[in-house]
């Protein structure tokens, strides 16, 4: 494992900043180490005046894979959720736009990072599922930033079933931006910072606000009661069967084949 420093990079030129998830040995997992880093370099990013936009991408065919469950079978998720929470906030109230450049896989935890961006540009090919449900868990402080990004039975089918879907799904169901061809991603993403960078430091700051001014708000009056839902499912025979099971890559016990 690589040390927390070089979990996660950050790059800043043309006044973009890249942060780049990078522990593609555990799927880019958000475990302790690298929330803090990922938390840490957004603060830095934030801070600087050469910053209009930050970019939130990674290496490795996976985006995030959501909670780190080695983390969560030893020790418990009640820290590892507030951490996830904490994350989220610092998303949502960054003063410049979060834009995430999804090519690969995207689960549970890793989901609610790309709903709590303000953009989201995917590739066709990227897979998303809420998988928390086949795990004996539900996805409680992720649903802060993709409940509103999702209509109601959309919601209702991704939660409940754990299924996965596509990137193209993704953004037809709303939970992203645009969906392209893995080719014109890159593209895309260029024509996307070009636009930014022409808006005013002042517009860009004032309408995220003002966009995320309802989300700010569920996070800090909503969250700690969904980190102590989430860290009591953490902690319930159910999921830890769920969780084990899963490692082991065999079908939990209510599984019906």
């Amino acid at each position: 494992m690589k040390a927390p420093a070089q979990l996660v990079h950050l790059e800043v030129a043309d006044q973009v900043a890249t942060i780049t998830l990078d522990s593609p040995d555990n799927r880019n997992a958000l475990s302790r180490s690298l929330v803090r880093a990922l938390t840490g370099h957004l603060t830095t990013a934030d801070a600087r005046d050469d910053v209009r936009v930050v970019v939130l991408t990674h290496t490795g065919g996976t985006f995030c894979a959501g909670a780190d469950l080695a983390e969560a079978v030893e020790g418990g998720m009640e820290e590892g959720t507030r951490s996830l929470l904490g994350l989220l906030r610092a998303v949502v109230s960054l003063s410049v736009p979060v834009v995430a450049a999804v090519r690969g896989h995207v689960r549970a935890g890793g989901v609610g990072l790309v709903g709590a961006c303000d953009i989201a540009l995917v590739t066709d090919d990227s897979t998303f599922a809420f998988s928390e449900s086949l795990l004996g868990l539900t996805p409680a402080v992720i649903s802060l930033t993709t409940r509103t990004r999702l209509g109601e039975r959309d919601t209702a089918h991704m939660y409940l079933t754990g299924t996965t879907f596509s990137g193209s799904e993704a953004a037809t169901a709303g939970l992203v931006t645009a969906s392209v061809a893995r080719d014109e991603l890159d593209s895309s993403l260029a024509d996307l910072l070009a636009q930014l960078r022409r808006v005013s430091p002042q517009g860009l700051r004032e309408t995220k606000l003002l966009l995320n001014r309802s989300l700010a708000l569920s996070l800090d009056t909503e969250g700690e009661r969904l980190v102590a839902w989430s860290a009591r499912l953490f902690a319930s025979d159910e999921a830890q069967e769920g969780m084990t099971a899963f490692r082991e890559r065999r079908s939990a016990r209510w599984t019906v084949e």
